[in-house]
């Protein structure tokens, strides 16, 4: 074995060990390391305003007015073009966020951790010790596709305090939930962790339900529990975090050519690499190829946005659509194509899950550990199922889809590999 695939074995083990653990919720100020009023964090690389799409600038919008930093949509764009708002990934602060992925300081966060920190077989002395995600607002008309109408704000203040605090309270109740258990069962379930949460988001509610019973008064509990259970996504920010847990502790191994994020903001796709720091290698993101809305059609679709990709990222998602034949319905294609789509991804990936199994290919682990040589090798981008946001700000989802990132952006990041590692002694062949 070389030392680079020595080095992808440690990334790739490191990803699969980590046990994430929903532990309770906070305030974002309270909890998110560097995030203050005046910060914005959003999905996928770096950008500035002059740069956002129509859905990140309205997801923007919409926090400037939850925070009571802007009365209305002007005063919000002004705001941002003087410069008096700082717009910060939220990859850099241990976060993801689904589509627009914005979250701003007064937003409830659900915190995560890794209960496997304390096993000594597991070196994670330099990793995050916590990943975050903002509360999920269901399909549709929503703050993460860009719309912000008085409704959509007066949602998320109802989820960001009395929902979050039954949920909190309900959480500390019950004890932490394994969300590596969950997503393992509801694989088994017919879900694949991206897209297609329902079983997922019923194995939560099921979990939480009479702690949130026993813990809220009877109105507030019956609210909590008919919006959780009537959205089928509601577990897919708490997975999202889990699975920036994993791909963080994967991150920063020396000679692993592992990608360890991928992220888009709505103009650029973006990945990291295990092996090459903090730098994002970046190129533009396009438009998802799927199903639409009545009424909506590919001229309205923004390029493909969001750090939901953080599950492909870890495994899941696209990469266990073999498990999930009934997501055809939401993002077009057929089941067959669902199941080759898990069978190409075993061409790029480093191995395959120990935990995250597939009954359909004979319980075998979902591909995990994308390297960028088998990607540039094979010229085989990774798949992503995606929702497809309008392009315009206030209009919210149009539908959903499946998109794969440009193959530049692992052309650039493989040569950027070989600079830093082609000169190195210490990872030469074995």
């Amino acid at each position: 074995m070389s030392s680079f695939e020595g080095a992808n074995q440690t990334a790739v083990e490191r990803m699969m060990s980590t046990r994430p653990m929903l532990v309770g919720l906070a305030r974002a100020s309270d909890v998110v390391p560097g995030l203050s009023r005046e910060i914005l964090l959003h999905a996928g690389p770096p950008i500035e305003w002059q740069q956002a799409s129509g859905p990140l600038r309205g997801a923007l919008i919409g926090a400037l007015i939850l925070e009571g930093l802007a009365t209305g949509e002007d005063e919000a764009v002004s705001l941002m073009e003087r410069g008096q708002i700082e717009l910060s990934p939220c990859h850099h602060h241990g976060v993801v966020g689904p589509m627009a992925g914005v979250t701003s300081s007064s937003m409830a966060v659900y915190i995560i951790e890794d209960a496997a920190v304390e096993d000594a077989a597991i070196e994670v002395a330099e990793s995050p010790a916590r990943a975050f995600s903002t509360l999920n607002e269901g399909y549709g008309k929503v703050l993460r596709y860009g719309a912000y109408a008085p409704e959509v704000l007066e949602r998320l203040a109802w989820m960001n305090s009395e929902m979050a605090d039954v949920l909190s309270a309900a959480l500390d109740e019950h004890g932490p939930l394994d969300l590596r258990n969950l997503l393992a069962e509801a694989l088994h379930m017919g879900d694949e962790g991206h897209n297609r949460n329902k079983s997922g988001s019923l194995l939560y509610l099921k979990s939480l339900a009479p702690s949130i019973v026993r813990v809220a008064g009877s109105e507030a509990a019956a609210r909590t529990i008919d919006f959780l259970a009537g959205n089928a996504l509601s577990v897919l920010n708490p997975v999202m975090a889990a699975c920036k847990l994993m791909a963080d502790r994967a991150h920063g191994v020396e000679g692993s050519s592992l990608v360890s994020a991928m992220a888009r903001n709505g103009t650029d796709f973006g990945i990291r690499v295990s092996g090459l720091g903090e730098r994002w290698f970046t190129a533009p993101a396009q438009v998802p190829d799927g199903v639409y809305f009545a009424g909506f059609g590919s001229a309205d679709a923004n390029p493909d946005i969001g750090d939901s990709t953080i599950t492909e990222t870890a495994g899941i998602g696209a990469f266990a659509m073999a498990a999930a034949p009934a997501i055809v319905g939401f993002i077009g294609g057929t089941a067959d194509e669902a199941l080759n789509a898990t069978l190409e991804m075993y061409e790029i990936t480093a191995a395959e899950h120990d935990y995250f199994t597939i009954p359909a290919l004979g319980f075998r682990g979902s591909p995990v550990g994308i390297d960028l040589r088998r990607v540039v090798e094979l010229g085989l981008t990774p798949r992503v199922n995606t929702g497809i946001a309008h392009r315009d700000a206030g209009v919210g989802q149009i539908g959903a889809g499946l998109v794969r990132p440009p193959m530049s952006i692992f052309e650039q990041a493989l040569e950027a590999f070989a600079e830093r590692y082609l000169n190195d002694t210490t990872l030469e062949e074995d």
